[in-house]
């Protein structure tokens, strides 16, 4: 089948997010043909180039999300009415009181998110004029209100394909008129109502950004109209192509969300405006409602995900957990051979920044030490941006203060029992030695998706101590002791357990590997992927006209291995017909009595547009 992935900042660019997972899941299912929709987040991502793609991928377009030049079309005044009604419409869906703000529960309703996320609770606990609360509106209103969201983006993206211009008219005056109006309108949330000009703009701006790929000419018969299904590796921007190629013909869409876009943008607006904070919270809950609505399923990365997606309106029946895949061949060496490990020492890995809370870490080693004099403490990660460097040199500061450098003798040189290294240094050439390096493993996070690190520790057969965040205990699932953050004697007392019974580390240890071996591979990741795929393909009808000699569609003509996946009639790119199986394609097909139509379906001629698209 014929695939097309969308992706927002990561594959097939060397750096980004969902790089590894995307790249594995296209080399492992070669039988397949990918088509690859990439927006790259910044100008200096596209200078850094691609990864080496594998013969399966037939197509690459990208789109810069960073910037989007005006395409110079000036609306007349039919194209400036539709503008301004599709526009005001999502405007106004946004500032209503009926659960915008927040995003949208399970069952259409406010979820409350917005408060747990810490960012956006002014929204969440506002009141319309009436005084009733936004938080308690009806199901019917706030489906309603979806409905209003879905139909204004739905005919932005029709103006564009119409049209073109929109990347000006989101830009333009009309623009923040029609945000301003919708914000001053009976009924409008009290943090919308207060939004000042610069809230205003800062929101517009946000929006056009957000909009960009309802700009792109992705949505053609020959691009994503073209495939078997749209598989987005992530919410938000990179799902809106999927959107649009269901909407224009049909195409199933499968969005895979590893980390969920809703709760990151919760968690990166904590600091804007309450206006501000408010509309675009309102925006990204209506978004992300939206998609897991038109979504055929939705594969979240975790349990910690799946809940933030079912809180924000998926529906469970589409849902299914699909954990990524880990490349368990660099610490095969060091999970079979535990008994290299320094039965003394801790290690920490991962990037250095606040949400890890190494000084809750490093309170924790001080009373460690005073149990077990002789443990050491490595930590080995690099900083995450300036505000990790920053953090870095505070937690160095920190272990100066807290370990004085102390010598077995008067002629000795001090040494600190705690060091902050890197990876690719002479003492850590690789993750798996940081890992081997120690008998026990420390995660002392306050925040955590899918804890990356984790999994890397139990792939090297390491017992773990973790802090209760995000999926952790999912992870984890008994093979290793968990403790609550911020509670550097507890995180002591479970490293002192662990530390003076080396039996248990080691059954723990082959326990979390077992467990790391069975659920966290490339290999049960791309075996999930593809019986997904053969699920939507298979309910998904084959729409392909065959007809007879006097014109009349002809019942059966489609054969039954529509939905058995293989390279029917090679590896070239072909225009299909809308929604069907990547080698129903062409136009109709006549049935002759010297060529049987079941032969004329499954064998078409490459067509001159099928040649365009190679």
């Amino acid at each position: 089948m014929r695939i097309g992935l969308l992706t927002e900042g990561g594959y097939p660019y060397v750096s980004g997010d969902a790089r590894l997972w995307c790249d594995r899941l296209v080399r492992g299912l070669g039988q397949h043909e990918f088509d690859i929709y990439a927006l790259s987040r910044s100008e200096r991502q596209e200078a850094e180039g691609w990864v080496e793609l594998p013969p399966q991928v037939s197509r690459v377009r990208t789109a810069p999300l960073w910037g989007a030049e005006d395409d110079g079309v000036s609306y007349g005044r039919r194209a400036r009415r539709r503008f301004a009604e599709y526009y005001g419409e999502l405007a106004a869906a946004l500032c209503a009181g009926a659960g915008a703000g927040v995003g949208v529960g399970s069952a259409g309703g406010p979820s409350g998110a917005s408060g747990s996320a810490g960012g956006a609770s002014s929204a969440g606990g506002s009141f319309d004029a009436s005084g009733s609360s936004a938080s308690g509106s009806s199901e019917e209103a706030s489906a309603t209100q979806a409905d209003r969201f879905g139909s204004a983006l739905y005919g932005l993206a029709e103006l564009a394909r119409d049209e073109g211009g929109l990347v000006g008219a989101l830009r333009s005056e009309a623009a923040v008129s029609a945000l301003e109006r919708a914000c001053r309108a009976p009924g409008a949330l009290r943090t919308a109502r207060e939004a000042r000009v610069p809230d205003l703009l800062a929101v517009a701006a946000q929006l056009e950004r957000a909009l960009r790929p309802l700009s792109l000419d992705w949505c053609e018969e020959d691009g994503l109209g073209s495939v078997d299904l749209c598989h987005a590796a992530s919410g938000g921007p990179a799902a809106l192509p999927g959107l649009l190629a269901r909407h224009f013909f049909g195409v199933p869409l499968l969005v895979t969300e590893y980390g969920v876009r809703l709760r990151t943008h919760y968690l990166a607006a904590a600091e804007a405006p309450p206006a501000v904070r408010s509309l675009l919270a309102a925006f990204h809950g209506r978004l992300a409602a939206e998609i897991y609505d038109r979504a055929t399923i939705v594969t979240p990365g975790n349990t910690h995900a799946r809940r933030w997606q079912e809180r924000c309106g998926a529906d469970r029946v589409k849902l299914r957990t699909v954990y990524p895949g880990m490349d368990a061949t660099h610490f095969t060496e060091v999970g079979e051979s535990p008994e290299c490990a320094d039965p003394d020492t801790l290690v920490w890995v991962g990037r250095v920044e606040p949400t890890k809370d190494l000084v809750s870490l490093l309170h924790a080693f001080a009373e460690i030490r005073k149990e077990e004099p002789k443990t050491r403490l490595r930590i080995v990660g690099t900083p995450a941006g300036e505000e990790g460097a920053a953090y870095l040199g505070h937690c160095r500061a920190l272990a100066a203060q807290l370990f004085p450098d102390e010598a077995d003798g008067m002629h000795a040189v001090g040494d600190n029992p705690v060091s902050f290294e890197e990876i690719g240094g002479p003492e850590v050439p690789s993750p798996a030695d940081a890992y081997a390096a120690g008998s026990v493993t420390v995660l002392s996070s306050v925040v955590e998706g899918f804890p990356i690190t984790l999994v890397e520790a139990m792939f090297c057969g390491r017992a773990t101590v973790s802090t209760d965040v995000g999926a952790v205990v999912e992870v984890i699932g008994g093979t290793g002791l968990v403790v609550p953050p911020r509670n550097p004697r507890a995180l002591a007392e479970a490293c002192v357990t662990l530390l003076r019974d080396p039996e248990r580390r080691a059954r723990l240890g082959a326990a979390a590997r077992a467990r790391a071996l069975e659920l966290f591979t490339v290999e049960q990741n791309i075996t999930a992927f593809h019986g997904i795929y053969l699920e939507i393909v298979s309910q998904t009808p084959v729409r392909r006209v065959v007809l007879d000699d006097t014109g009349e569609p002809l019942p059966f003509a489609a054969p039954a291995e529509a939905h058995v996946p293989g390279r029917w009639t090679g590896p070239a790119a072909r225009v299909v017909a809308r929604g069907g199986p990547g080698w129903a394609a062409g136009a109709p097909v006549r049935a002759t009595t010297a060529t049987p139509a079941t032969t004329s379906a499954a064998t078409p001629a490459a067509t001159p547009a099928a040649e365009g698209a190679r």
